[in-house]
Parts: structure tokens; C-alpha cells; sequence
């Protein structure tokens, strides 16, 4: 019997640990000049999730690219994960995706039967998501690579972004981290099973619900207090928790206490710490971090991994008012989502972000 093929010996980095080092980007970025244009509402110079383009008074676009190397071996599951991952952007800025085109990179010897069950995994999440995939663009690579550009609409005045955290402010996250650490072990074929299937559910699962419960809980409080209590949110991907924690803080003007003890970790992900199945990309996101992140000296190593730990569609990071957390995560909980409160806003000090 031929052993089966697998679609992560495909790839030198799986996933978003395939993301450009968070320094070589943050360095070039700098040094660009945005275009003036009073339309676009979100840019680039926050770091933000997705770019807002307005275009009527009471409507705007939510504009977004991923896409990346096999993180999984089945292709279905693949295109999925590729799908659920961009569409994470739209729903992090509090957004509705409409439509998609497809980005493929595939290499011209593999058989033509993998490319066709990866692009109908992702047609089947981009239909859970309501979201039209209508083209697309392939070229020939040795290195498979796939994903989308998703636009999605989203009312002017309904905007959320990655800054305006307050301090006082408590911090939920909606999904456990670890795949990151489970994809690096299933590459190299140290992955126990059971933990690769918790990480593959995780990462097909749509933030549409959770950001829908959190909007819900928004309006409702609007409607009692005339003020928003979501203040600031972004998905965590390959920058790791605590690299979309850093953009939110300095974006915010805010620092940040993180309680390692309170975040979900995936089933198998603290194993795969513990026997370092680290990736380039959490090396790298550690590299960039270590100078504003301090850790307790009762942090384990590898819970410190874990949160550098690249994520591949990952979770929202919100920023919530301390009087709404307890009705979000009743509400988030309920629906099966796993949502944590894993620490506090604090007014802006040193360091930047405190783990505890």
C-alpha cells in the first residue's frame, strides 16, 4: 500500500507560521507613505484586520487577503481552514463578507484532484458564510499556497478596529490557542491525533457566530446606555496573541495584563510546547516581542511559547467594557464558543504588556 499523501510535506512553514517576521514587515511599513483619500476610513497604519473604504454615507467596504501554506494533510479541510481564516478579517472589524476571489498557488506536478478538493472545501465555508466566491487566480509554485480576497460591507458608524481599548477595560478571547505548536508537530509527525482534530475544528470554525453575539450585546447596550462597550477588537493569527495584543496597546495608547492561567489552550497544545514544536514564525514573533512583553517569573516556559504561538484562524481579541463582560461571555459560552476573560486594560506604563 502506498502511504498517503500528506499536504503539510508540501511546505517549509505551515500556515500564518509562514507570515513574514513581524519586524521585517513592521520596518517596511514605516517607511511607506499612505495615499490621502477621505474614503478610506481604516488604512494600513494601525495594522489593522481589513481596510475600510466608505462608500455612501451609511455604507462602506471591508476589503481583506490571507492566504498560506497547508496547515492540515486532507485537502478539504485545508481549503476550509484557508476559507475560515479569511473571512476572520471581515468579522473582526464587524463586517459582513459578500463575495471572494480565490488565490492559488499549486505545483504543476501534484495531481490536479488535490487543487479540486481544497477549492471545494473552501467553496463549502465560504457558503456556510454566505459569502459568493466569483474567480480567482492561480499560478504554478513547488510550494502549494491558498487562500482568498474577501469584501465584505459594513455600516460607517459600526466600524470595529484593532485601537481605542480603555483602560479599565477587560479582554476576551473567543477560541484556545495552540495550533501553531499542533501543526508543527503534525508536520514533523509527532501530532497526536485527537489533538490535530481539536486544532482542525477550531480552525474551521467561523467567527461569524461570535461576532454576531458580540454585536447583539453591543446594540443591546447601546439601546440602555447610548454608549458602545466593544472598544477595540482584532483576530489573532500569525502574530501570535501577543503580537495582535501589542498593536492593539500601542494603537490604543494603553498597556495591558494578560493572566496566562485564564486563557483555553487547545487539547495537546501544551505537549506540543513542552516538546518544542516551534515553528520559525514563533521564534520570530518572540524575536520582535521580547522587548515590551515582561513575564512573571511563575509563567512557564511553555506557556510563554504558547502565547508567541502563530495561530491560524484564531480568535477575536476584545476589548470590552468590565460592566458587558459578564452578560458577552454568558451569551459567547452558551453557543458553545470558548471564550475567556484573559485580562485587564491598564493606562499606559512599562511594560507594555504584563503576563502574569
Amino acid at each position: 500500500m502506498t502511504e498517503p499523501f500528506r499536504l503539510t510535506t508540501m511546505a517549509k512553514a505551515a500556515g500564518c507560521a509562514a507570515k513574514l517576521s513581524p519586524s521585517v514587515l513592521d520596518a517596511v511599513l514605516k517607511r511607506l507613505t499612505p495615499v490621502v483619500d477621505p474614503n478610506v476610513l481604516v488604512g494600513f497604519e494601525t495594522s489593522d484586520d481589513a481596510a475600510i473604504y466608505k462608500i455612501a454615507d451609511d455604507l462602506a467596504l471591508v476589503q481583506t487577503v490571507d492566504f498560506f501554506t497547508p496547515i492540515v494533510d486532507d485537502p478539504f479541510l485545508f481549503g476550509q481552514v484557508a476559507a475560515a481564516n479569511s473571512l476572520s478579517d471581515v468579522y473582526a472589524m464587524g463586517g459582513r463578507p459578500i463575495s471572494a476571489l480565490t488565490i492559488v498557488a499549486f505545483p504543476s506536478a501534484s495531481p490536479a484532484e488535490i487543487l479540486e478538493q481544497i477549492m471545494r472545501g473552501g467553496l463549502s465555508k465560504m457558503a456556510e458564510a454566505n459569502c459568493t466566491v466569483v474567480g480567482g487566480h492561480s499560478i504554478r509554485d513547488d510550494e502549494l499556497k491558498f487562500g482568498y480576497a474577501v469584501t465584505g460591507l459594513i455600516d460607517p458608524e459600526k466600524i470595529w478596529r484593532n485601537v481605542g481599548a480603555r483602560p479599565g477595560d477587560q479582554l476576551l478571547l473567543t477560541k484556545a490557542l495552540g495550533t501553531g505548536v499542533i501543526s508543527t508537530a503534525l508536520k514533523s509527525g509527532r501530532a497526536d491525533e485527537s489533538a490535530v482534530k481539536c486544532s482542525t475544528a477550531s480552525m474551521t470554525k467561523l467567527n461569524r457566530q461570535a461576532a454576531e453575539i458580540l454585536r447583539e450585546i453591543e446594540s443591546a447596550t447601546q439601546v440602555a446606555t447610548g454608549s458602545g462597550t466593544i472598544h477595540a477588537v482584532t483576530d489573532v493569527t500569525g502574530f501570535g496573541l501577543l503580537g495582535h495584543a501589542r498593536e492593539m496597546a500601542i494603537g490604543s495608547g494603553v498597556s495591558l495584563r494578560i493572566d496566562h492561567a485564564s486563557i483555553a489552550y487547545l487539547p495537546g497544545a501544551i505537549d506540543a510546547a513542552r516538546n518544542r514544536c516551534f515553528s520559525g514564525g514563533l521564534a520570530n514573533n518572540r524575536e520582535f516581542l521580547e522587548g515590551c512583553v515582561a513575564f512573571d517569573a511563575s509563567v512557564p516556559e511553555e506557556m510563554r511559547a504558547l502565547l508567541y504561538d502563530p495561530q491560524t484562524s484564531g480568535g477575536l481579541l476584545v476589548s470590552i467594557a468590565p460592566d458587558t463582560v459578564e452578560p458577552a461571555l454568558a451569551a459567547l459560552q452558551a453557543r458553545d464558543i470558548p471564550a475567556r476573560m484573559i485580562g485587564e486594560v491598564l493606562a499606559k506604563r512599562s511594560p507594555l504588556i504584563q503576563v502574569a
